[in-house]
Order: C-alpha cells, then structure tokens, then sequence
C-alpha cells in the first residue's frame, strides 16, 4: 500500500517521486560526515537522511534512492536487494567495499569524492606529517615523561634530512611532496606510471587557492627528487628513512606490505659505541630493541640490533600484513609504526600491537578535518539534489 501511495504521489507531481531517501551506512562513525550533509539539506525538506546500523542495511536497503557506503558492505546479495538505488557514493576516496560489478548490473551508478577538490588530500598529507612527527619524537615517551614528571626526555629526532618515499603518488601524495620540501627533506616517490602533467578535478578552483601545487595543472614531479614506477619499489625502500603508504586498496595491493616489503626497509645506521653513557641513551632512545646487557668486556652496554625506518600510513589498513608488521616491529628491523587505518576497524584497543611503544595509531581521521567535511558534505547534498531532479551528478569521480 505504501509503495501505491508512493507512486500516486510521484505521478501527481509529474513522475517526480515526493521525497528522496538517503541512507548512510553505520550508526557513530564518522558522525560529522552525517551533520555536514544534513546542514547543506537544512533548506530541502523533500530530502531525507537515515543511518542504520551495518546489520540492518541488507534488509532495508530497498527503501533508499541514495547512499553513503562509509563502512557498510555493499556486496552482491546486498545489492540485489536495492531495487530502488541510483547511486552510492563514499564520504571520502575508498570503495573497496562496493561491489562495483553488482551495481553496474543493476544499473546504479558508483562514484567518489574527489580528494583534490575538497581538501581531503591536503588534509590527509597534513596528517601524515604529525604521524611521522609522533614517531621521530617519540609520542609515547614524551606522554611517559610529562606523568613521570621527567624533563628533557626523550631526545628525538628531526624530519629534516631525512629521505622520505611515499608510496602511490596520487593526489595525497602531491600535496604531501611540497609540504615535506619545507622541512628539509629528500622526497621519492612511486607509482604505476608518470605523466608530467595531472589535470585538476573540476570543481577543484576553491580548494586550489589553498594547495601548495600550481592552479590550472600540476606538475606531478615538481617536488620529487628520485621518482619511478613500482618495479623501482624495493630499491628505493632500502634508500628511505620513512615510507609513506598512500595508495589505493586493490586486490593487487592487499598485504603489500609483507615479510620481503618491510626486508627491503633500510636500517638505520648507528654504530655500537664504546662509551658506556652513549650505550645507554640508545637503549633508553630505542627501549624496544634488543640489546647485550654486558660485553664479554667490561660490562659495557651495546646494541645489537639497529632502529630500522619508519612506517606511516594514511591509506588504508588492509594495505599491511598484521603478522609481518608486528613482527618486524618487535624485532626493531621496523623502527616504528604510524598508522592512521588498522587491519579491522575500529581496531581492538587490547590488541597487542597498539601497546608496542613504537607504535601510534589514530581512529581514522586523516580526512577529517573541518575544512574537508565542509565541502564533502555539500558535495554529497548537491548530488542528493541533482539525483532528485533528475539532472547530471556533477563532481562525483564516477567508476563505472
């Protein structure tokens, strides 16, 4: 009966139907992404926004036009159920969890939010400053020291002078390049292929004011001083103090950060000193690594195993082999881990690898930033809009 009224309505309003639903997947996560949108609605009373749990959507699906993937799995036996979706989008890049061949099929189109132009990249490579800034001043230990009451503990170490390889130049790369430049660093930089020139999204023109790349076009390299294609990956792994994981999750790049990626990762060079203090502020530096108690000499302290580079992630979690990171962390050949995605999300708080002392985690929350949630969330109410009217969905990075 509800879907005869609701035909009655569509038809006495010239096959417009009276309201649009929009469904976004989970109930507290992400939760400004749900206030940012709304807010842009406030003034289109027609559009109605929902949130189920992720349990609820297989069996509720049917009844939205649109939706907003976040953390919902939209698989196949999902989708078959959506008779009446048009269009799913993801509040930010990733749509791994979409089944874009089901939804094809079925006629719904799949599209995400560019990153250059709403300030998600620029957001995501600001992040991943203060990750590599948590690890080299040793995040944990300066929270130790200010409860213990300790002054000027732990010595850190600088960003400048260190030899950065980000890993997927895509567009948080290109923000995250000139950032890197002004703190000293030497930038390299893979991916699949390089052009000399990367158009710029339409749309893009406000977020462009404020980018450190060039308005118009961007030279991709500009801020890259060793760049190459994937077959280079190993070599320069070996050559970088800190790796930077900003590609997409594809089934070519699940686990890619496995047993031979982490070998590949450079050691940094300290020799074992002489000197008894020496020994012991290494140790104190680096609590985690192994280390000779005493010589067969003279009781003097020294390390045996060298702190190995860092690893930062802003990409996504399924990037990274569980068990081959944490071993490698525990071993010191990894030096640290920043990590901004985890393998399950949210990540188990009592699961092992967020208590290791090298290690920072934070919740997801690269993209989150007032300024980028501000325009997602109009850009996924214009397309609501757009969808309402029948017009063309602009500014979605449509997949299929």
């Amino acid at each position: 009966m509800a879907q005869e009224l609701e035909e009655a309505r569509r038809m006495a309003d010239g096959g417009k139907a009276a309201q649009l639903r929009l469904l976004f997947c989970g109930v507290g996560v992400f939760p400004t992404a749900v206030s940012r949108t709304c807010a842009a609605l406030k003034s289109y009373p027609h559009i109605l926004v929902d949130c189920l749990p992720l349990d609820e959507i297989a069996e509720k699906i049917h009844e939205y036009d649109m939706c907003v993937c976040r953390m919902g799995n939209l698989d196949r036996k999902t989708l078959l159920k959506a008779s009446r979706l048009k269009l799913i989008t993801q509040f930010g890049m990733g749509l791994e969890r979409v089944d874009v061949e089901t939804a094809t099929e079925m006629g719904i189109k799949v599209g995400r939010i560019p990153s250059d132009s709403t300030g998600n990249a620029l957001s995501c490579a600001e992040h991943a400053i203060f990750l590599m800034l948590s690890l080299l001043r040793d995040q944990k230990g300066l929270t130790k020291s200010v409860q213990e009451g300790s002054l000027g503990i732990p010595e850190g170490r600088t960003l400048f002078g260190c030899k950065v390889l980000i890993v997927g130049y895509g567009n948080i790369g290109k923000e995250l390049a000139p950032r890197l430049k002004a703190f000293g660093v030497r930038v390299l930089a893979v991916r699949p292929s390089w052009n000399q020139m990367y158009p710029i999204a339409a749309g893009s023109e406000n977020v462009m004011k404020h980018s450190l790349v060039s308005n118009g076009t961007i030279p991709m390299d500009d801020f890259v001083d060793e760049k190459g294609g994937m077959e280079h990956l190993h070599e320069f792994l070996s050559r970088s103090d800190i790796v930077v994981l900003c590609c997409t999750q594809s089934p070519k790049t699940v686990g890619m950060v496995n047993e031979d990626f982490l070998a590949s990762m450079k050691m940094v060079e300290i020799s074992s000193p002489s000197d008894v203090s020496i020994s012991r502020s290494l140790c104190i530096l680096f609590p985690w690594l192994p280390v000779d108690k005493h010589s067969a000499t003279g009781g003097v302290l020294s390390v045996v195993y060298n702190p190995g580079a860092l690893l930062v992630n802003v990409a996504r979690g399924g990037l990274m082999d569980y068990t081959a990171v944490s071993e490698a962390l525990k071993s010191g050949h990894l030096g640290g881990l920043a990590t901004d995605v985890t393998w399950v999300e949210p990540i188990d708080p009592k699961d092992p690898i967020v208590h290791l002392p090298n290690v920072v985690v934070t919740p997801h929350v690269a993209g989150v930033t007032e300024y980028s949630y501000l325009q997602m969330g109009q850009l996924v109410a214009d397309a609501a809009l757009q969808l309402y009217d029948g017009k063309e969905i602009t500014g979605l990075e449509f997949v299929n």
